[in-house]
């Protein structure tokens, strides 16, 4: 990511929005385990009056530290972080994709980024496909941004059908003069549920590789091992799962090359020199 003119920081937007462009809760869950990570305070919100139904995203009440009750709007919060030791902020965005008026959602969101100083986005989503779980995730990484599609050699997007509103804020940041780039992790489509700590693993690791800054996810990394375990021991328990299981191992395999390729290797060694410049003292 480079810095504008007459900048000495550069900043990038993160967001992520629960519903249908989350499958297994991945891409919010990243994005929620970075705001713990960097200490991410919050900086605004997009209040929920003008762009939800709230018969479909209910409020929810709480029992407040004094034995009270507050209740819980779906806003969408926006906070800011500074990542130690590198040059870069970042803005992370976290809502419930809105009901109504996306086009105004979006307007308003990007106003915020236009005062916070956003030089660039990332969108992070999930969704489901006929993926294995027991092969490395696929993470889909896009850009339409030609300048910045050519320095991270990322391609533009070739996908035509329905979208959710992390499409529609891709096209309006991009209108907007904001280079973004999208992510989207494949997340096995028969154990969808939440938590889908393998996917989100697969997201943070991207994200990683585009910010160039290391992430401490050890704790997540065994989340991910334990879940894997846990799927084989269902499958192993069912004959039909199993043998479905198997068919999606050997059409991956046969169409990939599962992390052996030249540019994984490099990805992951990458990833160790960073980890290892910061664990140095």
């Amino acid at each position: 990511m480079q810095k504008a003119p007459g900048e000495d920081r550069v900043t990038v937007l993160l967001a992520a929005f629960e519903g249908w462009n989350d499958a297994g809760e991945a891409a919010s869950d990243a994005l929620k385990y970075l705001h713990k990570l960097w200490g991410a305070k919050r900086v605004g919100v997009i209040e929920p009056d003008d762009y939800y139904d709230f018969q479909f995203t209910r409020p929810e009440v709480r029992l407040t530290s004094n034995g009270g009750r507050k209740v819980k709007w779906p806003v969408t919060k926006i906070a800011k972080a500074s990542i130690p030791g590198t040059d870069i902020d970042v803005v992370l965005v976290h809502g419930v994709e809105p009901s109504y008026r996306w086009r105004a959602y979006t307007a308003e969101l990007l106003a915020k980024a236009a005062e916070l100083h956003v030089n660039y986005v990332v969108l992070v989503g999930a969704l489901l496909a006929d993926v294995p779980h027991s092969r490395p995730i696929p993470v889909t990484a896009t850009c339409d941004d030609d300048e910045l599609a050519e320095r991270m050699k990322l391609q533009p997007s070739q996908y035509e059908g329905p979208i959710g509103i992390v499409g529609v804020l891709n096209e309006v940041a991009l209108l907007a003069g904001l280079p973004t780039i999208s992510l989207w992790a494949a997340v096995p489509h028969y154990v969808a549920q939440a938590p889908s700590p393998k996917a989100q693993l697969a997201l943070l690791n991207r994200i990683e590789d585009f910010l160039h800054v290391p992430l401490s996810a050890h704790e997540l990394a065994d989340d991910a091992q334990a879940w894997e375990r846990g799927v084989n021991d269902l499958a192993a328990g069912d004959p039909e799962i199993s043998a479905y299981v198997q068919q999606l191992e050997e059409a991956k395999d046969t169409t990939e090359l599962p992390e052996a390729t030249g540019e994984s290797i490099a990805q992951e060694f990458e990833r160790y020199l960073r980890r290892r410049g910061r664990e140095q003292p």
